[in-house]
């Protein structure tokens, strides 16, 4: 059973046993995927319509890539190309909005421009002011696991636990943020498929992802368009991943994934609900 409230900076969700569309809108010139397509406020909010249309609960807004070895952004630039976008996006549609960020100032200002979540690759260790944030703003949060920076996380792929050791990682950072006074209720973890994982764990990953059920949050996986579908089924260019996209998502499901963060939205809307359906009947 996948039941939870989620509590967000402006309203609440329950969720049952519904998975939830998050779909990514990278405003961002390099992202791996979709870099440079989506540079312009107008640009952005029409493609995040347009998701929404399509069947995406959330929309994910981000204005620095994470890919392996992406350049750090600044500041000011990150929120120049993030909080119009969420501004504009929050004049037209109710939906919820997380801002994809490891930056505590772009987190507060997404926040009041009409963001509900904060999404932090690095579960708010790269900065540590994120965490007084998420108690200031009462944001929801995206906790993801992940070993360094993206310019480093692909160095130390050794566990050897890799199960274990990843849920030692989120017990300590939910007991960390609880005592923080964040209710568990606005939390939210990512195992981190391609940060800091090769293609067997990331694998592993996806087949033992009801090992953090125990933690009683939702879970939300990221495999959209992601290297290792590339390397298992040899497909080069991202956009050709979408149905190994797909597989991925519905064994997630199944194993009990609540969230899942795409690209694709009409296709992986229709993967989702009859992998819903089934497990459901």
């Amino acid at each position: 059973m996948r039941n939870y409230i989620f509590k967000t900076a402006h309203r609440s969700i329950e969720i049952n046993n519904k998975t939830l569309i998050m779909a990514v809108l990278n405003v961002t010139p390099d992202s791996f995927s979709d870099g440079g397509s989506y540079s312009s406020v107008d640009t952005a909010v029409e493609k995040a319509l347009e998701m929404i249309k399509q069947g995406a609960d959330i929309i994910d807004i981000g204005g620095e890539s994470t890919r392996p070895g992406a350049v750090p952004v600044l500041l000011e630039k990150e929120l120049k190309r993030t909080v119009p976008v969420i501004t504009a996006l929050r004049k037209k549609s109710e939906v919820l909005i997380s801002i994809d960020t490891t930056k505590a100032e772009v987190a507060r200002k997404a926040i009041k421009a009409g963001a509900d979540i904060i999404n932090d690759i690095s579960a708010f260790k790269i900065d540590p002011e994120m965490k007084q944030v998420a108690v200031e703003t009462g944001a929801g949060a995206m906790l993801m696991h992940m070993r360094g920076t993206p310019q480093t996380m692909q160095n130390d792929l050794h566990y050897d636990d890799l199960i274990g050791e990843i849920k030692s990682y989120f017990s300590e950072i939910i007991e960390d943020l609880e005592q923080a006074g964040i209710d568990r209720q606005k939390l939210m973890i990512d195992p981190g498929i391609g940060f800091s994982k090769n293609v067997e764990q990331n694998l592993q990953l996806i087949n033992q992802l009801d090992q953090f059920l125990e933690f009683n949050v939702p879970i939300l996986l990221g495999t959209s368009r992601k290297s290792f579908i590339g390397k298992v089924l040899k497909l080069g260019n991202p956009s050709e991943r979408i149905w190994g996209t797909a597989a991925s998502i519905s064994v997630g499901i199944c194993k009990g994934a609540t969230v899942v963060r795409v690209h694709d939205i009409d296709e992986m809307k229709q993967i989702s609900s009859l992998t819903d359906a089934i497990l459901n009947s």
